[in-house]
């Protein structure tokens, strides 16, 4: 093979021819009939046994042209560009195929290239960083969650409140007519969750037990389609209220609860957790921001096509956690089944898929520039540690992911180390 014609455009785009010559488009022709000869019957022959000669000679001399063609493509882009030394983005486009008559094979490639990436400051950076701090508040809190796990329900004869559960019996009316999804018998609704629809909670309080009585209701206007913005009514009866009755916070209480004798030591214990979580939100907090600063100090123009094919691995990695993980679904596709709208889109996705991209690059670029590299025994070590967080085997892992893929995220791992641990906390 030869590589010619290299050109990179002013579009950010290039171009380069691939020349396979006779020699090795035969041979590629004989491999293809080799592949296919196995389903061909002529007769006077065994099936598969026809010689090559006798099948071109009935079908044609080019009877196996386009499946050594189709087979020498991706060869060709390969070898090409290696050759060139052309760093591209997303995958390449075939613009034209040309057969010569002395049977000499020519390619022709488009690709996008990779943006030029100008690497700001990303060592030595300073930001500021908060400090981990436990205040009884914060104690409290965590005690009251634990009564609140441990309350039992009590029945109450008395108007309904906010916080009561209220169990109740209701049936939707539009238009004087029975709608779907609007009726339910012995449902339990805790006053005050804002899990009903707005106004339906709020009429709910000061009813007595045994009570029947109609609530009007408008939908909002972002409510299912059938119903968005309707004014309805609901027939609602309050068979009964319940409500939390939590424990006293006291030495029994926390010896049934956990593996100590009293409040103070549980306290003392929840104290030392509270400062790991703590020290971890602003350790995590800290790396952001500094991930940040450097992310900013990139310079580079990211083409669309990058940040659309981030929003897709972003969807299909939502869409594979419900089971979809059909290839074949386009990211159009992927939005409406994942309800993604215009405004998601454009809010969260989008502004998210940016910051990755800008990441990897900003990480690719560090490798660059720093020169980094990765041992075998870096990167069995590596492996062998990845495969003990998720436990499965080494060889697992590498099936899974391959060695490629697995060496470039050492890389960058390497390089976030370079811009985290040269970072100063203000």
């Amino acid at each position: 093979m030869i590589v010619k014609n290299i050109e990179k455009k002013e579009d950010k785009t290039a171009s380069f021819q691939v020349e396979i010559d006779a020699a090795e488009f035969d041979a590629a022709v004989n491999k293809a009939y080799n592949k296919a000869k196995g389903s061909i019957s002529v007769p006077g022959f065994r099936k598969g046994k026809a010689p090559r000669a006798i099948i071109e000679n009935m079908y044609g001399e080019d009877a196996f042209y386009q499946d050594a063609m189709d087979d020498l493509g991706p060869e060709a882009f390969v070898f090409g560009l290696e050759s060139s030394a052309l760093k591209i983005i997303g995958k390449p486009a075939i613009t034209n195929v040309d057969l010569s008559d002395e049977k000499v094979l020519t390619y022709d490639f488009a690709v996008e290239l990779y943006p030029e990436v100008k690497l700001g400051q990303y060592r030595g950076l300073v930001t500021k960083k908060e400090e981990a701090v436990v205040t009884d508040e914060m104690i409290d809190e965590k005690i009251e969650e634990l009564r609140k796990r441990n309350a039992r329900m009590v029945d109450v004869d008395r108007p309904a409140e906010m916080g009561d559960t209220a169990n109740i019996d209701f049936d939707g009316y539009l238009d004087g007519e029975q709608f779907d999804g609007g009726k339910a018998e012995g449902f339990s609704l805790e006053l005050g969750s804002n899990t009903f629809v707005p106004g339906f909670e709020e009429q709910v309080v000061g009813m007595q037990i045994g009570e029947e009585k109609d609530l009007d209701i408008t939908f909002p206007e972002n409510y299912v389609e059938n119903l968005a913005g309707k004014a309805v009514v609901f027939k609602v009866k309050l068979n009964g209220l319940t409500v939390a009755e939590l424990p006293e916070v006291d030495d029994e209480f926390i010896q049934d609860v956990s593996e100590f004798d009293t409040v103070d030591e549980y306290k003392a214990d929840l104290r030392e957790d509270l400062i790991v979580e703590e020290q971890d939100r602003v350790d995590t907090k800290f790396r952001s921001d500094i991930m940040e600063l450097a992310c900013n100090n990139l310079e580079v123009e990211i083409p669309e096509s990058m940040i659309m094919e981030k929003v897709d691995d972003m969807l299909r990695n939502y869409a594979a956690q419900f089971g979809i993980s059909d290839k074949e679904i386009s990211t159009e596709e992927l939005m409406k089944l994942m309800g993604v709208d215009d405004e998601t889109m454009e809010t969260a996705l989008r502004p998210s898929a940016i910051a990755q991209v800008k990441q990897d690059m900003l990480f690719d670029a560090i490798v660059e520039e720093e020169k980094l590299e990765v041992s075998d025994e870096e990167l069995d070590e590596y492996v062998q540690g990845a495969a003990q967080t998720v436990g499965a085997k080494p060889e697992d892992i590498i099936n899974h992911f391959g060695l490629s893929f697995i060496k470039n995220e050492f890389l960058k791992e390497k390089a976030s180390r370079i811009i985290i641990e040269t970072a100063t906390a203000e």
